[in-house]
């Protein structure tokens, strides 16, 4: 296994502490499936992190052989049950309940999501099956199956949220859907629509620049006191999960735009970021608190709103010109007053950007060349890559492991249609590479770079950590092995973990999450469907 990371002693020790600290988490919500899991990118402050242990050393497998739901395209992460040893498989067209006990991988019931036809395995291996002869194949094969603009798949089954009373919350265009079990007894009697939300009555719609004026759902998360939270391309709202009263709505700025969700901390505060339609135009990220009746970004509420730096629209996976993150809390425990939320920013070459969540510190004095204040500090990231590359920018959300973070590089040249060029990269386009692990130093406030490496593809997949094995998982493809999950180590960054799925293309995750289970499976969210996957 090779390394290219170079780690100082004093950074080493940094890494080490800042994992020993990785063991403090979120604060659970008492209103999720579970603290883990309960919800897309994990938990509400969407650290990325688990604490299960992962075994290091390499892994070959079949990926055509694990067992697997089939469903999608795209299938985000699967969902914890209120039920031990059961999940929530969901994509961007079905709900699926597994059993997942004592290593099994099994579909009891599934419903589809209304309005949307249902791919079959045949059509997903249509699709999938065999290798692609160039651009055009994957083009032709894409259209057959998902229709004249693949990429509207996307619109359906991608943030979603499990409750306390085992009921998924997943949105089929702007419909929200809460699906739940017919009979809580006995799953294999199915699964049913309790009651839906449809959107399109709630946000206003927004122009987007070269797609018309629509309605489109991007992100769903959950309050501490029970609400669900919406967010469209302009505007987040606050609803019971019962639909039974009107929708609060918090409305941005014109000119901005929401492409990823958000987090929530436990007394209430909604992270939004947004990026400016215009090219190199400001983003914003803003704290919204929700009092149980009414949602304010005013200081005194304890709300705020701050600009970033925006970039250039990218040309591949990324969309926006504001930040390819959902913005992550950083900085947990009763003892920590240190209290961030952090993202990427939107320029061409990106910087890691740390945001005070709550006051200020009355001794901060704002750092020279950032947008305001309320930044705490940012830091460039180069992903080991030459300084004349001129993209360094990320679609994923920022991995946080305690004090330590990190990021991925997305972009290459592609296809106009997102869900093509996600099909492409790797096995007929170029697989992006670069990433970089920071860590935030409390005493000096300020970010240090510990290691990069630019050898290690990452291509569309949302990284993972374990904190409890001291690694951080990626998705790529190369010409000799085709698709592999990387683990590299936390503190150092050398390649201690692969498993090499082969050259099928069930192995690319395509917007997806890395998932592992507590006894330490890959549960590895394929493009045609979720598998379990054994280390041997």
């Amino acid at each position: 296994m090779q390394h290219v990371a170079r780690l100082s002693p004093l950074l080493l020790a940094l890494a080490v502490a800042g994992a020993a600290s990785a063991q403090e988490r979120p604060p659970t919500n008492p209103f999720l499936s579970a603290p883990i899991y309960g919800m897309t990118h994990f938990d509400p402050a969407q650290t990325d992190t688990v604490p299960y242990p992962v075994k290091r050393g390499e892994f070959r497998v079949d990926s055509e052989k694990a067992p697997r739901i089939a469903a999608g395209p795209v299938n985000i992460m699967n969902l914890s049950s209120t039920r031990p040893g059961f999940m929530w498989a969901i994509s961007t067209e079905r709900v699926t309940y597994v059993d997942a006990r004592e290593g099994r991988w099994q579909g009891v019931a599934e419903i589809g999501l209304p309005g949307i036809t249902l791919k079959s395995k045949a059509d997903l291996d249509a699709l999938l099956g065999g290798t692609y002869a160039d651009i055009a194949d994957v083009e032709r094969r894409a259209k057959a199956v998902l229709g004249p603009a693949p990429q509207n798949v996307t619109t359906s089954g991608l943030y979603t949220v499990a409750d306390k009373d085992d009921v998924v919350y997943v949105n089929a265009g702007t419909v929200i859907c809460a699906i739940g079990l017919k009979d809580p007894t006995r799953p294999e009697a199915g699964l049913e629509i309790k009651r839906t939300l449809d959107t399109a009555t709630v946000f206003p719609a927004f122009e987007l620049p070269g797609y018309g004026k629509a309605v489109r759902l991007i992100g769903m998360s959950m309050t501490y006191d029970g609400h669900l939270v919406i967010g469209s391309y302009n505007a987040i709202a606050v609803v019971d999960r019962m639909f039974a009263k009107p929708a609060v709505l918090h409305t941005l700025e014109p000119d901005q735009l929401i492409s990823n969700s958000f987090s929530v901390d436990e007394k209430n505060g909604i992270y939004v970021a947004s990026g400016n339609l215009a090219p190199r135009g400001d983003g914003k990220l803003r704290k919204v608190v929700w009092n149980g009746a009414r949602l304010s970004t005013e200081e005194s509420d304890g709300g705020w709103i701050s600009p970033y730096e925006g970039g250039d629209w990218p040309p591949a996976v990324k969309g926006g010109t504001g930040t390819g993150s959902t913005p992550t809390l950083m900085g947990f425990g009763p003892k920590n007053d240190e209290r961030l939320v952090v993202l990427t920013d939107g320029v061409n070459r990106m910087k890691i950007v740390a945001f005070w969540r709550d006051a200020i510190p009355a001794d901060f004095q704002q750092k020279p060349g950032t947008k305001s204040r309320r930044i705490a500090g940012q830091m460039p990231i180069t992903a080991g890559l030459p300084p004349e590359t001129p993209w360094v920018q990320s679609e994923q959300s920022v991995v946080v492991n305690g004090w330590g973070a990190f990021v991925v590089n997305n972009i290459v040249q592609g296809h106009p249609d997102k869900m093509i060029d996600v099909l492409a990269i790797g096995p007929i386009l170029p697989a992006p590479r670069g990433m970089e692990r920071v860590e935030w130093d409390v005493a000096k406030r300020e970010w240090r770079s510990l290691w990069t490496r630019a050898d290690v593809a990452s291509t569309s997949m949302v990284p993972v950590a374990s904190s409890a094995s001291g690694m951080v998982f990626v998705n790529g493809y190369s010409r000799n092995e085709g698709w592999e999950v990387t683990g590299l180590d936390w503190a150092s960054g050398t390649t201690v973990h692969r498993t090499l799925l082969g050259p099928s293309n069930l192995g690319n995750g395509a917007y997806a999450l890395i998932q592992f289970t507590p006894e330490g499976d890959l549960l590895f969210n394929s493009v045609g469907g979720p598998l379990r996957v054994k280390l041997p």
